[in-house]
Order: C-alpha cells, then sequence, then structure tokens
C-alpha cells in the first residue's frame, strides 16, 4: 500500500500520516518515519518537536534522511511502514546544496528516486505541502523549486494508491481504498475503516 497526503502548511497532514502509517501496518511490521527537515531556525525546530511529540508512543523508528532518500532502504526492514515527511522538505535540501549551489533540475532525480523508493517497500505515506498554486510570482528559483515540487506531487499521486488532500481540517480521498476494507470516513487525522 502506498498513500500520497498532500495540502497546506498546518492542515493536519502530519497526524493523518501518522495515524494512517499505524492503521495499514501489518502485524508486528517496524514502522519507520523518513525524517527529512533540515532545521534552519526556530520555527523548523518547534515543527520537529511538534512531530516528534505526535509520534510519542507510536513505535516509529526515526531515521534521518536529508538527501539521497533511496539510503533510507538500506537501514530498513523493506516490509516495514514507511512514513516520509515530507517531499518539500526533501526538494529543498536537494536543490540548495550545503556548498551553496543551486541544482535547479534536480526535481526529476527527487521524483525518480521516490518512484524507487515506493517499489522497493511494501507501504508507505507520503507527506508534501501544496504550495504551487499561489497567484504570486516569485523569483526564478523560488518559481523552479515551486514548479519542481509539483512535477514531483504528480508524479507521487499517479504512483500511489490512494491518494488524500488535506484541506482546512477536512481529508478529501481523490483516488483509492485501503487493503479490503474502504476508508469510510477521514477526519481531523482519525480514520474509520468500512470493513
Amino acid at each position: 500500500m502506498n498513500v500520497f497526503i498532500s495540502g497546506g502548511c498546518k492542515n493536519g497532514k502530519s497526524s493523518l500520516a501518522v495515524n494512517l502509517s499505524k492503521k495499514i501496518r501489518k502485524q508486528n511490521a517496524p514502522l519507520y518515519y523518513l525524517a527529512t527537515m533540515i532545521p534552519v531556525d526556530i520555527e523548523d525546530e518547534a515543527r520537529i518537536i511538534r512531530h516528534q511529540q505526535e509520534r510519542e508512543g507510536c513505535g516509529f523508528e526515526t531515521v534521518e534522511v536529508a538527501r539521497d532518500i533511496l539510503t533510507a532502504v538500506d537501514k530498513c526492514d523493506r516490509h516495514g511502514v514507511f512514513l516520509l515527511d515530507s517531499v518539500t522538505a526533501l526538494l529543498a535540501n536537494e536543490m540548495f546544496t550545503q556548498d551553496g549551489k543551486v541544482k535547479l533540475d534536480v526535481y526529476k532525480k527527487v521524483a525518480g528516486d521516490l518512484i524507487q523508493l515506493i517499489n522497493q517497500v511494501d507501504d508507505i505515506v507520503i507527506v508534501s505541502d501544496f504550495i504551487y498554486s499561489d497567484a504570486s510570482i516569485y523569483d526564478c528559483i523560488t518559481e523552479t523549486y515551486r514548479n519542481g515540487l509539483a512535477y514531483i506531487d504528480r508524479q507521487m499521486a499517479a504512483a500511489c494508491n490512494v491518494v488524500i488532500e488535506a484541506c482546512v481540517g477536512l481529508n478529501i480521498i481523490h483516488k483509492g481504498k485501503i487493503h479490503k476494507g474502504k476508508i469510510h470516513k477521514i477526519h481531523k487525522g482519525k480514520i474509520d475503516f468500512a470493513i
């Protein structure tokens, strides 16, 4: 099972992803949280702490993987459930290198790596931010980043069995169902199944 979750910032995507990862988990399968954010300010650090608190007691093993996402597979059991949070940070890390260079076309590599990851593991939930529909026009590099993220998200939506949009507290299912049961209701990160 592979699930793609997108939506605006602070719309409950991460808590939905945590709950969904636990729901699709097969008996005794490990849970892996693929943490992609490299904090650059106090707000990032606060977000990381909040996400850690949301996962506390859920049994997730955190795997730090800011770049080259496929390296995570070597550290984990492929039969576990992977929660990748987020594509947005992963693309930023790959595009804006530590030595100050900008890789404008790296979004194609990131999309390809993510598709390989989906194909290499049994179950994965992927989280991304819907930041590319703003009517404002930004500088060339920012627009390239936003267009690259939109490209990756389209690839993820096509490759995943389930696509969910988190929007203003509602979770809209655009594609798919979970295992034998259909998703009956999703509200504020809680998922009920119709068996």
